[in-house]
């Protein structure tokens, strides 16, 4: 027989349920409305509890509480004695007003309130929230100066202007903790990786004590309308203690995770990348060479329009268009089958999906005189309005494409962990004179490691073998996830992919000889 607290839950989840269908999906993710499951916030109550002191009067917050998944599973979780006090905020009027019909004489007080804007008391021993992931280019300039600044003077966080509204939520609600406060927070791992998130990780180790970080397997998305890798970050309102410690988990439950692991708070300090762990070991940056010690990385072309920029062959030859005005560059990488490109005699990819990118700094002058083909090509172009368009306005002439030489090794930007190959991420060894666009990523050898090749050509195969044959999670520790197991790549996080493997197969006195250009023939410096 049901429980009271489960016939209540399921009002709750039809109610949700209506609501949600009365908005279109634009409309959530604008806002961030993205309601937490029933499983999920009970497991995360559970936790709570199991983290605190036994029979503590509960003092509960919920920043941003929608229907009130968390309440829901706070009155499941804790004996109704315990809870001495309940506040939730609702912006949203569409879930406020029908939230506080359904929890009416339960003791929750719910304000139809932006909790920005609210003034706070420092009264709360138990905040709980999955705050609104609403990305920073929906903030209004005025709302994001103020955010700014009230952030900082409440938690001392400058927070970056690319930074999502849950930064702010999570900033903002240190005015609201009292002392010892243990705080919860449902938020996208994002911010363990991102530039942005710097200011997040400095108020965790500084501002309070961060206790816990588990993050969800992202190819478990908790969402099924958000494709969110998503974390949950335990924190109480307190210094940290000397020498105090993070246990990171990863997959499964809070309670039951299938990974843990215990990192020093000096370590996680100095670390970029907070979701290596807990899968990856703390390894000594002062000591461990990395790929940007040996190669320059830099994304693809942006072309501004893929379709109007790159054609095939047959197309160049169908609309009679000069061969001279295109460069080679190589498919996206799901049409490319092959990880090793041989060249035909004139240096293009002896490949099935031959693809050429159009790269001319003639002036259009010159064009409609010497090509009237082109002419004529580049003018449907215009008629498209692409030299309108954010990449293309800022070349000169806007056809013309930024420089990125043919690289010896690409690799791949995007990727998925349960592919065919089982690696998100491929590397490409490429000898022909082809150029690539955005999906990829290119590596061009520094001075060290040109010079080595010079004297050892093979070294360049031995090195892409080695770079395909490395485990899985040394690349995924470095690169950032998102739900559904979809994984990515910057230049400078691949730049930092341990590898010591390269200087181990380097002369010793490479390290020694003078510095000079790279041979551009093959690897243009960049």
């Amino acid at each position: 027989m049901a429980s009271i607290h489960d016939i209540k839950e399921q009002e709750r989840l039809s109610l949700q349920a209506a609501l949600d269908a009365q908005k279109t999906q634009i409309e959530r993710n604008r806002l961030g409305q993205f309601a937490t499951p029933t499983a999920l916030a009970e497991d995360i109550l559970r936790y709570a509890a199991s983290i605190m002191q036994p029979d503590t009067k509960i003092r509960f917050l919920d920043p941003a509480i929608g229907t009130g998944s968390f309440y829901s599973a706070l009155r499941k979780v804790f004996p109704p004695g315990h809870i001495i006090e309940a506040l939730g905020f609702e912006i949203d009027p569409h879930y406020s007003e029908p939230s506080a019909q359904l929890w009416k004489d339960t003791g929750l007080v719910l304000r139809h309130a932006d909790f920005t804007q609210a003034e706070p008391v420092a009264n709360f021993n138990l905040l709980i929230c999955n705050p609104p992931y609403v990305r920073h280019h929906h903030l209004k300039n005025g709302d994001k100066t103020r955010l700014q600044h009230q952030t900082h003077d409440v938690s001392g966080m400058k927070i970056s202007g690319l930074a999502g509204l849950y930064c702010y939520f999570l900033g903002l609600s240190h005015a609201w903790m009292a002392k010892g406060c243990l705080a919860g927070w449902l938020i996208p791992s994002e911010f363990m990786n991102v530039n942005y998130g710097k200011a997040i990780k400095r108020y965790l180790l500084e501002r309070v004590t961060l206790l816990h970080i588990h993050r969800f397997d992202p190819n478990d998305v908790q969402f099924s309308d958000a494709l969110v890798s998503s974390a949950v970050v335990w924190l109480r309102n307190e210094r940290p203690p000397l020498n105090h410690e993070v246990k990171f988990t990863f997959g499964g439950t809070l309670l039951v995770p299938n990974c843990s692991r215990v990192v020093a708070a000096r370590v996680l300090a100095d670390e970029q990348k907070w979701t290596r762990f807990p899968m990856s070991d703390v390894r000594s940056y002062s000591t461990t060479p990395t790929l940007s010690n040996f190669f320059h990385i830099k994304r693809g072309i942006a072309t501004g329009d893929n379709a109007f920029f790159i054609l095939s062959e047959a197309e160049i030859a169908k609309r009679r268009l000069p061969k001279e005005l295109f460069t080679p560059i190589l498919p996206s990488p799901r049409y490319l089958h092959q990880d090793e490109i041989k060249a035909r005699t004139d240096g293009s990819p002896d490949i099935e999906r031959r693809l050429f990118l159009l790269d001319t700094d003639f002036s259009e002058e010159e064009i409609r005189r010497r090509f009237p083909t082109m002419a004529a090509y580049i003018e449907e172009g215009r008629k498209q309005g692409l030299p309108e368009r954010y990449i293309c306005q800022h070349r000169t002439p806007w056809y013309k494409q930024e420089v990125r030489p043919p690289a010896p090794i690409v690799c791949t930007y995007l990727g998925r962990g349960d592919n065919k190959r089982g690696k998100p991420f491929r590397f490409i060894l490429n000898a022909s004179c082809a150029t690539v666009a955005n999906a990829y990523l290119a590596l061009y050898p520094k001075p060290i490691l040109s010079r080595a090749l010079d004297s050892d050509p093979a070294l360049l195969r031995k090195i892409w073998i080695t770079l395909n044959s490395l485990p899985v999670n040394i690349i995924l520790g470095e690169s950032r996830v998102y739900g559904g197991g979809l994984h990515k790549l910057e230049p400078q996080e691949l730049g930092n992919v341990p590898a010591s493997f390269i200087s181990e197969m380097l002369p010793q006195n490479t390290f020694e000889q003078p510095k000079r250009q790279l041979n551009f023939k093959f690897f243009a410096e960049v």
